[in-house]
């Protein structure tokens, strides 16, 4: 019999941070679910990724843009780093609405 050693990615999902607002109020935030996203994309699981956390990978792309923007200062940078945060907010929302409505957020 071959034991498998555990991956650090087994271990970072035993070690997440707890959620205050989850912690206080006994449900889910809006969020919720982006560790486990980002342990599901370095992992190079794009869907359960996205499962998690509709807007991880939205946000890992506005945070790399807006990092390029700082270096370089792109003429239109700031504005689209303006309406892609709002994107990403209405990606939460729905995100977030969706989750209450097929009463997915965990108690």
């Amino acid at each position: 019999m071959i034991l498998q050693q555990p991956s650090f990615f087994d271990w970072l999902g035993r070690h997440l941070l707890a959620c205050p607002f989850k912690t206080y109020f006994g449900f889910d935030c809006p969020g919720c679910g982006l560790q486990r996203s980002i342990i599901s994309l370095m992992k190079g699981d794009l869907i359960a990724s996205f499962k998690y956390y509709p807007a991880t990978i939205p946000l890992i792309l506005i945070i790399v843009f807006t990092a390029l923007h700082l270096k370089f200062d792109f003429k239109f940078g700031a504005s689209t780093i303006k309406f892609a945060f709002l994107g990403i907010a209405v990606i939460v929302l729905i995100s977030y609405i969706y989750k209450i409505y097929n009463h997915q957020l965990t108690a």
